[in-house]
Formats: structure tokens, sequence, C-alpha cells
């Protein structure tokens, strides 16, 4: 944000620029409408949810039309759908949109003197200052809102709204009664946002930037100190940006912090802190800038590495003008280092072609979305970019990206003429990182060959798919997803016409190289233990196996694959697989022995397509798999692969090129000469996003030798209540928008007796209003969480301590006089609900709910044996769309949101069984 002295020298730096003046021309062009109606403010706080905002014929999201509050047309089949759950999902969009507007309309204001545009920009201001006390802060999905259902969205609203209040009050187009309401929204939304600090995310960068917004409009040092300099402020953010320059979740996340904390640097250089003028943290900026320029895929494309938004591309105008800040920023301080760099890299986005619209949170300026007849140009950026962008784009060298390693990500890309291959051998990548380590990424002549999945819609059951290692070109181990952790990255070279890269995660590594025609690809498994080790394919485009063979019905166990078929091969020759899409061609030279499958599965995200993908299979101790991989265009050049030992022979048209894997370095030998790719490579730690606390002391209780099985009747009959576990305190409390109200009101005693055959529990509830959900009752259709969740009823955990996964389950008691309870697995590890016998009944403080819990094969009761137990009591209320908090044994930790019916095993207590 700028002062009133800044928007004078702005003012004369557009008449200066034939950019910024057509900028400025297209932007009230652009207001016109806004001029000539007052656009709808939503009679709704916005909702998450499966169904809202989807047609409901062909699960297309519905156009967002910021004029049409109640008619939602289908861009697919051109159907217009009405209900309220669609209207609070375009609830969610038009709040945003209508802040953003306020701020556009302002900046012409101040920078155009368009008094009309003053006159919408004040009443957009007023309506949510008479509204906005209105939207309940309540059901919300992560952390406290009023419009919405997370902190960050009302962060990214309330970020527009004090802007469009800025720029009005340094023109003196202000007056005392808007003033007054956006006091008291600011106010509120200070205190919303301030009680939801996520740590190191890329959300609360954008909560940290409100903060810092709200405190420089109040003029309050000890919020700004709080929001800029803290903990977890927005200078420490900085932190998340690694050495490397990428933000520790990915580019997705990478991307959306970067703008936040641009827009909070804006507000701390108003509170006295200029992020430009300290050179520290000034490189960090430039390194976060060019990163995600580094990473690009050649169709100017971000890798979808994470929970990130597949095939999205970087010419958006989005991130041009998240860039155009940053080199406005950059050319006012010392030198202008990185200029350069950047300046290329935006000329070369201008360049290419039109890219699809998308809808994003943090900018909507371009809403409704329609089809970019052209590609998106200096002036048809935002307002943003008319208050901050250089007058012109400076002279630079065409854009020449290059093979790299960022060292913190652990991310590899070896390039060759157009062709891009990445390797993901580094940390997991916190919250939103996915079980993909040593995933293979394959680009060229325009085609997405191996592709990163990313992320599909949060909401959506195939969320569950894109967030397994069989959706990515990963290995796995024993059939199951990887389990969250790192890998580390051994070894990087570039030299040349070749490069090469070797990561390990666990006892699996693979090894990459890259050469002028053909990219060679080892997974080897070393270790004591015998393991299945495969290794998926996700190839585009279509194809078949090049050599004579049957495929045969097999078996592959997942819930999303179908048509799994075996290869028999009637040939003693290599496997040889060639994949086609107009006119380029992918072949795949299968080097070792093993079982090779085909199976069917969901395509990319928001392709609505199924896709078949490769397997490779071995059973063994020590295992290789060998593959060489052939982009081409014209008469490819690999004619066979022969591997033996540590070598890979390979013979093309033009000879035979042979590859020594030596552990340390990789040696190739063709007719052009030698080359020794070596290159050992020094990992920065893994970033930890959460704060380093004091180790959690697990709790302990005890369960009682019962002579008999309890009556398991809903009654205390036949267990010892001498020494109950108790959640009564408010640190095992976890809350959604309310504080712990206290043991009278919530609270649970838990009587525990075990025999030979199960585990028995008396959980006694108090809880004045009972919250029960029928078996039969309407889903909610929120998000991929059990409904059972968002109603009274208990979270039930064993674990054996010896190593074996833990289990869960949900049980929840119907509703009415029976005692009719429903259960079902819950958590990663589902247990067997056919293994759990309960009853129910009400008592005067709340209820009482009495279960047997069948022992799990691998544990063996005993006297004096310990195995990890927690339990969770869910709070439901009435008027309530979620639940409201959750008591647990182990220990509150905080906060409800995102829980779902999971609980981390490491917070187990332990549960004794005695005499």
């Amino acid at each position: 944000m700028v002062t009133a002295e800044r928007l004078e020298e702005r003012r004369r730096e557009i008449a200066a620029s034939p950019d910024l003046q057509g900028l400025l021309a297209r932007l009230t062009e652009r207001a016109g409408p806004l001029l000539a109606r007052v656009p709808p403010v939503p009679e709704h706080k916005a909702l998450l949810s499966v169904d809202g905002g989807v047609c409901p014929k062909d699960a297309t999201t519905l156009e967002f039309d910021p004029w049409s509050p109640d008619a939602h047309r289908c861009p697919q089949c051109g159907e217009v759908v009405r209900g309220v759950r669609h209207d609070r999902a375009w609830a969610k969009y038009q709040h945003l949109w209508l802040a953003e507007r306020a701020a556009h309309l302002a900046a012409l204001a101040a920078l155009g003197g368009n008094t009309a545009a003053a006159g919408r920009a004040r009443d957009i201001l007023s309506a949510y200052a008479d509204r906005y006390f209105r939207y309940p802060n309540a059901d919300n999905v992560l952390g406290p809102s009023r419009l919405f259902f997370s902190t960050y969205l009302e962060s990214l609203w309330v970020l527009n709204y004090l802007s469009a209040a800025w720029l009005l009050r340094a023109v003196g187009a202000l007056d005392d009664a808007t003033e007054r309401g956006v006091n008291a929204v600011a106010d509120e939304a200070a205190t919303l946002i301030g009680d939801f600090d996520e740590g190191f995310s890329n959300r609360q960068t954008w909560n940290n930037a409100a903060l810092a917004a709200i405190a420089v409009w109040f003029e309050d040092e000890g919020l700004a100190r709080r929001a800029i300099e803290e903990t977890t402020g927005l200078v420490q953010h900085l932190r998340g940006f690694r050495a490397d320059g990428m933000w520790y979740e990915g580019e997705n996340y990478h991307l959306f912090a970067l703008r936040g904390l641009l827009t909070g640097a804006g507000w701390a250089a108003l509170a006295g802190l200029d992020f430009f003028a300290d050179e520290r943290m000034r490189e960090r900026v430039v390194r976060a800038l060019l990163a995600p320029a580094r990473s690009a895929l050649p169709d100017f494309t971000f890798p979808a590495r994470k929970d990130s938004r597949f095939g999205i591309s970087l010419a958006q105008p989005m991130y041009l003008e998240t860039w155009e800040v940053g080199l406005g920023r950059l050319g006012k301080g010392e030198g202008g280092r990185g200029m350069g760099e950047i300046a290329s890299w935006l000329r070369a986005l201008y360049q290419a072609p039109a890219p699809k619209p998308e809808l994003f949170e943090s900018y909507l300026h371009d809403a409704p979305i329609a089809p970019i007849p052209h590609p998106p140009s200096r002036i048809t950026l935002s307002w943003w970019a008319l208050l901050e962008m250089a007058a012109e784009l400076p002279h630079a060298e065409p854009w020449k990206p290059e093979s790299v390693l960022f060292p913190s990500q652990g991310l590899a890309i070896l390039r060759s003429a157009g062709r891009y291959a990445s390797l993901e051998c580094g940390p997991y990548g916190g919250g939103h990182g996915h079980p993909d380590r040593l995933h293979l990424t394959l680009h060229a002549d325009g085609v997405h060959w191996l592709p990163d999945p990313g992320t599909g819609s949060y909401v959506s059951r195939d969320l569950f798919w894109y967030r397994s290692t069989l959706a990515h070109n990963a290995p796995r181990l024993d059939g199951v997803s990887q389990p969250p952790g790192d890998a580390v990255c051994e070894a990087f070279d570039a030299q040349g016409d070749w490069a090469w890269v070797r990561g390990r995660w666990g006892s699996v590594s693979r090894a990459v190289v890259s050469g002028p025609s053909y990219l060679v690809d080892v997974v080897e498994l070393t270790g004591a233990d015998e393991h299945v080790l495969e290794l998926p394919y996700h190839v585009g485009g279509r194809g078949e196996v090049g050599v004579p063979g049957t495929w045969e019905r097999a078996e592959l166990a997942d819930e999303f694959v179908s048509r799994v078929e075996h290869f028999t091969s009637k040939s003693s020759a290599p496997i040889v697989i060639e994949h086609g899409v107009s006119g380029a061609r992918l072949t795949l030279h299968l080097g070792s022995q093993g079982e090779l499958l085909r199976a069917e599965g969901p395509g990319l995200p928001g392709s609505g397509n199924r896709a078949s993908f490769y397997l490779l299979r071995v059973r063994a101790r020590n295992a290789r798999l060998v593959a060489v991989l052939e982009p081409a265009t014209a008469e490819p050049r690999v004619r066979r692969v022969e591997v033996a030992g540590g070598k890979v022979e390979i013979t093309t048209t033009a000879g035979i090129e042979r590859h020594h894997d030596d552990g340390a370095t990789w040696r190739v030998e063709t007719a052009a000469g030698a080359v020794q790719l070596a290159g050992p490579v020094e990992n920065e730690p893994p970033f930890r996003p959460i704060l380093e606390l004091d180790p959690q002391r697990p709790p302990a209780g005890a369960a009682f030798r019962v002579p008999r099985p309890p009556a398991l009747d809903g009654t205390l009959d036949g267990f010892d209540v001498s020494e109950p576990l108790r959640l009564d305190a408010e640190d095992q409390y976890r809350r959604a928008e309310e504080p712990y109200v206290g043991p009278a009101q919530f609270s649970a005693l838990v009587y525990a007796g075990w025999d030979d055959d199960a585990l028995y529990l008396a959980v006694d509830v108090t809880k004045p209003e009972l919250c029960f959900r029928a078996s039969d009752a309407p889903p909610l259709r929120f998000d991929n969480e059990p409904d059972d969740i968002h109603a009274d009823g208990v979270q039930l955990y064993l674990r054996d301590l010896d190593g074996a996964a833990a289990i869960g389950y949900l049980v929840t008691p119907e509703p009415g006089d029976g005692r009719r309870v429903r259960v079902r697995g819950a958590g990663e590890f589902p247990g067997d609900p056919h293994g759990v016998r309960a009853a129910w009944q009400r008592t005067d403080a709340g209820y009482r709910l009495t279960v047997a819990v069948r022992w799990p094969e691998s544990f063996r009761a005993h006297f004096g044996g310990r195995l990890g137990f927690d339990l969770i009591v869910n709070e439901m209320l009435p008027g309530r769309e979620r639940r409201a908090g959750q008591l647990v044994w182990s220990g509150g930790d905080g906060w409800v949101w995102l829980q779902g019916d999971r609980q981390d095993p490491e917070r187990f207590g332990v549960l004794e069984l005695v005499g």
C-alpha cells in the first residue's frame, strides 16, 4: 500500500508511461458495469460442500457470474441450476470479488480522479459494514471466519477491503460514517484472524498480511510487531522460502505464499520495515521470485507437485502481476539485482500462448471468466499492478532455462533441448506433501509423458487417489503407499548434453540419467528383508507393448483401480512399450526381469476420464529395475537395451553407448568420448513448519481384568469403576470457534476392562443436549470426512506398542429410545466394525456408551500388557452444521478443524492391562 505522497508521484509516472496509461484506461473500462448498477452482496456465509457450485448432471464446476446470485450456469451442458447450496458456493467468490472491486474502484479514484468510482467503492465498504456481524462465525472448516469457512479467505477479503478504504482516505474521499463502519469491520476481523495462528503455512502468510494491514490502519504498534516481526510473522515466513528460493510446500503454494508475502510487505513498509531495503530479505525475495521460473515445465505450466492444481499456466494474469510487482519493488532498491532474469522470464510469459482462463481466490479481476482472445499483457492486469508495476518492462536476454537442483526441495530438473525430466528426492513437504518420493516427471516434444497429477478437489473422493503412491511414477513397497517421510538427493551433476541425479528413499534409490536423445531410469532395492517392489509408469497418449504376448486378468488391490491385467510375453526379446500423441512418440525399453501389469485408474484431475497405466513388480531382497525412455518426433535412435550388473548397454543407430553406475559416479561411454557424472550434493536440513515444543508426555491408564464380559447394555454392570480415565480438562479440548465450556457442560469418564477376547469400555458422557445422527439422515456432502463425526459419539484407537499399525473405530449412538449403535472403521487404518459390539442409553447427565472391541490378531492380551490407546468424544450442538469440538484423552492439541476421524498414533496414551 502507498502514502498520499506516493500516490501523487505515481500519477506522474502513469502520465509518462504508455503501459500504465493503457492499464488505467482498461481498468476504467472494466469498472463501467460497477458504476452502472450496484452489484449484489451475498445474503449467505460461504459453504464448502461436495455439491454446491457443481452441476448435478455432469459434475462440472458452475460458472461464477458476480451479477447472478441465485441462478448458476453449467459451462458444459448449459443448464441453469438453483438452490441455497449453489448460492453459498457462489457467495465465496462474490465476497472476494466485491472487496477486490472496491479496491479497484478506489484505485481509479486515487490515481485517475474518478469521483463516481469513489462513490461506488464507499457503497461496497458501507454494505459490508452494515452486514458483517450478521454472518455467523460458526461451522468453519479451517479457522474462524464470518464471511467464509476458513480464516485465510477472510484475510484475502479484508486486505482488499482495507486497501479500498486506505486509498479513499489518502485522497480525502472517505467520509466519517464509512470510516466508522470500516473500523468496526477491521477490529472484528483482527480478532478472528489473530485468534488462529497456523504457524508456518502459506495461509498464515496471508493472515499476517491482513493483520499488518489492520495494524497500519489503526496505527497499532503491538499488532504490527506480532504480524511482521514475531515468531510466526511475515519476516519469519521468509524462512518458508528455502535457500533455493522455493516455498517448502511446492510451486502451487509457493506462488500463493509469495503473493501474500508481497502484499504484506507493502503494508509492512508503512509500518517501518522495508523488505527490499534489507539486503538479506531482498535476496531471499529475489530467489523466491525466480524459483518457479526455474522449475517451470516447457509449456510454461508449473509442475503439479504435492497438493497442486494440474496444468496451470504461469502466464495466468495473477502470476504475471506477482512478478510485475516484484520487479517494480526491486527497481526501487540498490542495484536492482535479479531484475534482468525476472524481466527475461516475464517477456517469455507474455509471448506464450494465451492460457486457459482460471478462477483464483486471490485474483478475480477477470470475472466473469471468458475465453481470453489473446495472451495477457501489461495493460490487462489489476489495480495492484497500476499501483506498483514498473513504468516499462526492462529489456532482457531471451529466457533460457537450464538443468538445476533445488537442494532444499530435493527437486532435480534435467533439461535438454526442450525436454524436461525431474526427480522428487527431497522432503515430504508438510501437510500438503504426497507419498511420491522418487517420482519421475517427463515432458518432451510438447507432451506431458509422465505427469505428476497433483491434486483434484479437496471435497471429492478421488483426492485419496491423487494422494497415493500408485497415482505417481514413484516406487512403493509391499502394495501400500509410502508412509510420510523424506527422501534425500545423493548426487547431481550436469555436463553439456548429459546430466544425472540419484535420490534415496529408505532402502530404495533411483538414478535418472539424461542424454541427448534418451533417459536411463534405474530403481534399486537393497536390504536384508524381502519386499515387493512396484514401480508405476503413467504414460501419456495411447499405445501398446511392442513385443508379442497376451494380457490376462490379474489383481492389484486398490479401491480406485480396475481392469487389471498381467502381460505374458511370447518373445525372449526385452519388452518395449510405445505410446504416441500427435506425431510425438515415447518408447519405453524395459531392461529388467519382472512382472508387467496394466491397470486403469482415475485420469488427470479435471479430465473426468479414467486412464491406463503400467506397473513393474518384483519380489526380492535386492532388486534392480532398469528402463530407457526415448521421446522423439523422428525415427527413434535406441534399438536395444541390455543390463548386466551395474552396467547398461544401449544399442543406438550411432553405435553402442555404455553406462556404468559406480554408486558415487555415473560414467557414459559413447562414440564421441566418455563423460563422468559425479556431483555429491550437500542437502539443506528439511524445513520443519511446526514450532519445536516440549515433547508431549502421553497419559497412562489402566484396564482391569473382568471375570466375565460386562453386560454391554449401556450400564456400568460388570465394569470396575475405581480408576476411570478422565476427559474433563481444557487442555484435552479441541475447539472450533468457541472455547471449552467446562466439565459441567461437556466431559466424560471412561471405565476400561479386558479379558482374553476383548477390550471393554464404558464411556460416561456429561452433555445436557444430545445431538445424534440417524442412520437414514440425508448425507451432509460437506467433504471427504464421514458424516458421523458431526454428531455426538466417540472415536476409539488401539495400537500394538511393538509396532503394528493403529486401528480406529467411529462409534455413534442411533437417536431414539433404543440402544442401537453404528460402528465404522476410522482413521488411516480403519478397524473391522464386525469386531465391535456396543450399546448406549441416556443418563440424567447425558449418555453412556458401552463397547467391546475384539483384540487385533497381532496383540496377545496378558497381565502387564501395554497398548497404545486413545479415545475422543465428539461434541455436536443444536443448530450447527459441523461439530463444535472434541475431548481427547491424550490431549486436545488446539483446534478440531481438519481432524476428521483421524488421530496421530504418536499422540496415543498407554493403557496397561492389570488384574
